[in-house]
């Protein structure tokens, strides 16, 4: 492919306030259509909006942690447009004095180089209604209608689908850990818009963009940029020029499909809101907030690396949301061994693999630290073997039931008695002579089918450890 794609990202996060941006309205999610609202965010006449200093804290702390300067002077303006979903005919945005500018976050390349991501601006909004479609009709519920935002919006530095994904995933992370926002996508509490034009590779003028909506995951981002730099690259080799529209993603059928023609900022007819003062932050507010952040995945992740010995790779699978990362580090502070790095491998592996086939996170699932200590603690201690500790820990998530309740009604336990063992082990040296003559000869791993056939003999219960150093005594 000649060409080179060119992709910014817009990014919606609703904030966890109890009440809406400008009213008393709550915004707890799934309750019965339109039973959420007043004459505020309905946009009643003579309805006066005052914004919600929760949210303005949120939008602070976000600022500052991806790095931005937040504005000692913003304010906010109405966006107009006219859609069923807006009962104001207009949206209380902010234009061209947004909370905080100039922010990043930095992504790890295949190369295992670093590239920084920046980010335009952060600023405040309020969320439109949601329309419901039925068979032959539309339905609004404006219960959504006022709901707290910020938007996010990142400059045109990302290149690949890969590289947006990478950006969402690390964005993501960080927004979880400032507990702001649930960043559920299934609940619209996270939605993101693309926008993505194509050049020639080597070329600095940028090429007529698309925006891409209607993507209700990181994967659905991924898939719809791939296809439309496809796309995009497909008309152009044809001698067709690229028409800056918006475009719906269509999941089913794997495809963008045309919704209109694109809006500039100009559509929109911004002014500043008449019924809301400008905001002067100052330095103490600032401060104020800061105080307030926790430690983020990047610090969380050097700190497990010299902490508790874990390479990158595995310090980042275990610090990619914010429960996972403290149901993690409960783990590890709370087993008593040195080894610590042992529990960090069953936390990114047999965990991991649980969590994934229930499709839940690791801190969701019903374990907790202690009795995940004392599991491994029976791995270490000879007790039971690795493979029988892996169906002990599915027995234990369904179940609610401890290692050693589970290890006692199931007979678990390993056999590291040496004369128990060692008549396996004669047993099994009898009908195998060919593998012992091959051991002696010289074939080390011909010792491994000796403890292999050990096990099988013994019901899976014989100490494998035991076992081959028993062999290997015997044997020489």
């Amino acid at each position: 492919m000649d060409y080179e794609a060119v992709i910014g990202l817009e990014v919606h996060l609703h904030l966890n306030t109890r009440t809406k941006a400008f009213c008393a309205c709550s915004t707890q999610f799934g309750n019965p259509a339109n039973t959420q609202t007043c004459p505020v965010c309905l946009g009643f006449p003579g309805s006066l909006p005052v914004y919600n200093r929760a949210a303005l804290d949120s939008g602070i702390k976000v600022g500052l942690a991806l790095g931005c300067t937040i504005q000692e002077y913003t304010k906010f303006d109405r966006k107009n447009y006219f859609y069923p979903d807006l009962p104001k005919d207009y949206q209380i945005s902010q234009y061209d004095l947004p909370l905080a500018k100039e922010g990043f976050i930095d992504i790890e390349l295949d190369n295992a180089q670093v590239k920084r991501i920046g980010i335009i601006r952060v600023h405040m909004e309020e969320d439109a209604g949601k329309l419901v479609h039925e068979a032959n009709e539309s339905l609004v519920d404006y219960n959504r209608t006022g709901v707290p935002l910020l938007e996010i919006v990142s400059y045109p530095d990302m290149n690949s689908p890969e590289e947006a994904y990478k950006y969402l995933t690390n964005l993501k992370a960080v927004l979880s850990y400032l507990d702001v926002s649930d960043c559920d996508m299934e609940k619209g509490s996270l939605r993101c818009d693309a926008n993505v034009s194509i050049r020639k590779k080597g070329a600095k003028e940028l090429g007529t963009k698309a925006e891409l909506k209607n993507m209700n995951s990181f994967k659905a981002v991924k898939d719809a940029l791939e296809y439309e730099v496809r796309r995009q690259s497909l008309v152009l080799d044809q001698g067709g020029k690229i028409i800056q529209e918006t475009l719906l993603w269509d999941e089913k059928a794997m495809q963008t499909v045309s919704m209109r023609t694109k809006e500039g900022a100009q559509d929109y007819r911004y002014f500043p809101e008449p019924d809301i003062p400008a905001f002067i932050i100052d330095k103490a507010k600032i401060e104020e907030v800061r105080l307030t952040i926790p430690e983020l995945p990047k610090e969380k992740l050097a700190r497990f690396m010299k902490d508790f010995g874990l390479s990158e790779k595995d310090a980042f699978i275990l610090v990619g949301s914010k429960k996972a990362a403290e149901f993690a580090e409960g783990c590890i502070n709370d087993y008593p061994g040195k080894e610590k790095k042992s529990v960090a491998n069953w936390l990114i592996g047999p965990v991991l693999s649980e969590a994934n086939s229930r499709n839940c996170a690791i801190s969701e699932l019903k374990i907790s630290a202690k009795g995940l200590s004392e599991l491994i603690g029976f791995v270490e201690n000879g007790i039971i073997s690795n493979l029988t500790a892996k169906a002990v820990l599915k027995d234990m998530i369904d179940s609610g039931k401890s290692a050693e309740a589970i290890i006692t009604e199931k007979n678990l336990a390993q056999v590291s008695d040496e004369a128990s063992l060692n008549a396996h082990i004669e047993e099994v040296i009898k009908v195998n002579a060919p593998t012992v003559e091959s051991y002696k000869s010289g074939k080390a791993n011909a010792a491994m089918f000796l403890v292999g056939q050990v096990m099988k003999r013994s019901g899976g219960k014989a100490n494998p450890k035991m076992v081959q150093e028993l062999i290997k005594r015997r044997l020489s």
